[in-house]
């Protein structure tokens, strides 16, 4: 089988309920017969050190189920719109040609596969010290773990392909340092250290209520000339990594853009996985603002359509800036008949004025398009 074959994505719920009661539950729901390569739990802990002692409590429990192969794991301070607790887990079926090798750097658990395509890593949960230093320093010491893990297993740092980055308060000010200014500038930084001729990673920078920073990714080095990543643009938007200094706000007065593309794809011989960044209701550089949240959604599907082309999602998750719009998204996006796991989390987006921010996992057969989209 092919690797966009064997690797799966869901979403597991589970009604409100004692916090170790519905983790338990959660983790019930996991398959038996497949590798599980990344848990990200999405909860509501009253204050960050509730939210420290249930992701001890978590990797714990995690610990006890996996033993030694224990997954990447991560917990998100959002709040769930369609459960009590939200499990998302990455899974893969492997076969003879595939070598796994679950590993820990420091008590942080990841994950090395290795096969005819390439290396490819699953790391993540990585964070600071939540209770005693601001937004800047656990930035610093995130890019820091990255760095540590990435050069022990040999991953340059341009072989990021797709990077989650979760933001406590993601709009506040700290004086005059916006809280996703200051990430952007340490991640700017760290990335500062090499060169991107083929793109930087797909990414989605999304509030948290709680949790300070927390960072996930994926990352490749390919053996085999039939597998490689490309980055995607949209037509209908500027790049992130080209955005002019009108839209950013300042930290320590500096503005360094966000550093990723709208999409990332893997392309393995006739298929391609691609990974939709968090998407938003953004023409050019611009969002549009004053229109409601159902035009926003519509706005943000169609540029996740003019990313994917002919590729079929996989998986959703939806950001929403307020709990009531819960009923409204999810009676929108029914309305679109995906019939794929969608996750709805209450989060602040990345401007003031954006209602909605989706992300997704979709693949992509067969190679005739992608051929003629590569040629556009």
């Amino acid at each position: 089988m092919n690797y966009c074959e064997k690797i799966r994505y869901n979403i597991y719920t589970t009604e409100k309920a004692d916090f170790e009661e519905m983790v338990d539950k959660l983790l019930a729901q996991l398959p038996q017969n497949e590798q599980i390569f990344r848990l990200a739990f999405f909860g509501m802990p009253d204050d960050n050190e509730q939210y420290v002692s249930r992701r001890v409590m978590l990797r714990e429990k995690v610990r006890k189920y996996y033993g030694n192969h224990e997954p990447v794991l991560s917990y998100v301070s959002q709040p769930p719109l369609n459960g009590g607790l939200i499990l998302e887990a990455h899974t893969y079926t492997p076969d003879e040609g595939d070598h796994i090798t679950y590993k820990h750097i420091g008590t942080f658990p990841y994950v090395v596969l290795v096969n005819g395509s390439g290396r490819f890593l699953f790391a993540g949960g990585f964070h600071g010290d939540v209770i005693n230093f601001g937004i800047e320093q656990q930035s610093k010491e995130v890019f820091k773990l990255v760095s540590e893990l990435l050069r022990k297993e040999g991953f340059p740092i341009n072989s990021i392909i797709r990077q989650w980055n979760y933001i406590e308060q993601i709009t506040k000010f700290d004086g005059e340092d916006q809280h996703y200014q200051i990430f952007n500038n340490a991640r700017s930084d760290y990335y500062a250290m090499t060169t991107w001729e083929n793109g930087y990673p797909a990414a989605t920078g999304i509030g948290a209520n709680l949790g300070g920073i927390l960072v996930d990714l994926d990352a490749a080095v390919f053996s085999n000339p039939d597998c490689y990543a490309t980055p995607i643009d949209n037509k209908l938007q500027v790049a992130a990594h080209a955005y002019s200094e009108g839209v950013l706000e300042p930290a320590h007065s500096k503005k360094t853009t966000p550093k990723f593309e709208r999409a990332k794809s893997m392309t393995f011989g006739e298929r391609e996985v691609i990974y939709i960044s968090g998407t938003a209701a953004i023409r050019g550089e611009e969002s549009l603002i004053g229109v409601g949240l159902e035009r926003q959604l519509h706005i943000t599907m169609e540029n996740i359509a003019e990313l994917i082309g002919e590729a079929k999602l996989k998986m959703l998750r939806v950001y929403l800036k307020e709990k009531s719009f819960f009923e409204e998204a999810e009676r929108l996006l029914n309305a679109y008949e995906l019939n794929i796991p969608i996750s709805y989390m209450w989060a602040d987006v990345c401007r003031d004025e954006l209602l909605i921010e989706i992300e997704g996992i979709a693949v992509l057969y067969p190679l005739p398009y992608h051929v003629d989209r590569l040629a556009k």
